[in-house]
């Protein structure tokens, strides 16, 4: 497995440092998935999308539950352990964090940056090590004329499609992607998904893509997994995800009903109350 989630849930530093009460942005989640593997995450806004790729990322700790990564509990190696862990996937936000003022070359070649040294990085920003990389990249999202353009100089979408660039020259083999197309039109959409899924295919990588373009998950991915109120409803093959359960994620409709889980094989339901209880480890 590349990854594993056993009964986890989590909740924000925010709310744990201001002593707040409120429920989990995940609540016993369990979740895996192969080599290889493309995941859709599909559900309304709020549902706990975003949380959990940041959970996978290494960048959220659980307050219940067990996480397995690469064969590997994060939250029990050292501090090094875990960066050198993290070095082998790749989160691309909804929002890339690209400086203003920096190139777009730059921007790119940002995803090499587990792979460099120190000193790599800092001469990298002075003079590009690897310009043609950074420009095949941006050229699979006809973005190669931006090369040397500053990032704010570009648009929402084209700062979107080079933070995929970024994904692509990186060496990941789980890849997290939270709303990859937000910014962009039905056309780019569908040229960017299709880059991604071929790059994922072509390196075996996993890709879990955060959606909510629902037909387009359900089109382009084998496998989907709805979640809602931090809980997941269903994770099931594309064939069997029905459109009753698609309106009972998105509206309500009791098909679905909250706190039951669908076998990935079988889609039978299965109950999500019998948790176990987990001690936080960090």
């Amino acid at each position: 497995m590349i990854f594993s989630l056993d009964h986890l849930s989590v909740r924000h530093p925010g709310a744990a440092a201001s002593g707040a009460n409120g429920a989990s942005a995940l609540r016993d989640v369990t979740l895996a998935a192969r080599p290889g593997e493309q995941i859709a995450l599909i559900g309304p806004s709020g549902a706990g999308k975003t949380t959990l790729l940041h959970t996978l990322a290494v960048a959220l700790c659980p307050s219940q539950g067990n996480v397995t990564l690469f064969d590997n509990d994060p939250w029990e190696l050292s501090s090094s352990a875990r960066h050198a862990l993290r070095s082998r996937l790749f989160l691309a936000p909804q929002t890339p964090p690209l400086p203003p003022r920096q190139r777009v070359v730059n921007a790119v070649l940002a995803g090499l940056l587990p792979q460099w040294s120190i000193w790599q990085a800092l001469r990298s920003l002075i003079k590009p090590i690897a310009p043609v990389a950074a420009f095949e990249a941006l050229a699979r999202f006809n973005l190669q004329d931006k090369l040397y353009a500053r990032v704010d100089r570009l648009s929402g979408g084209e700062r979107q499609r080079c933070g995929m660039a970024r994904l692509l020259i990186s060496k990941a083999q789980l890849l997290l992607v939270d709303e990859p197309l937000s910014a962009l039109d039905p056309t780019l959409s569908l040229q960017t998904l299709a880059v991604l899924q071929q790059e994922a295919g072509a390196r075996q990588a996993t890709l879990v893509c955060s959606l909510h373009q629902v037909e387009l998950a359900r089109t382009h991915f084998p496998r989907i997994v709805g979640l809602r109120d931090g809980a997941i409803m269903f994770d099931l093959p594309r064939e069997q995800v029905t459109d009753g359960m698609i309106d009972a994620l998105y509206r309500g409709v009791n098909e679905v009903e909250s706190g039951t889980h669908f076998d990935d094989e079988s889609g039978v339901g299965l109950s999500l109350t019998d948790s176990a209880t987990y001690t936080p480890r960090c």
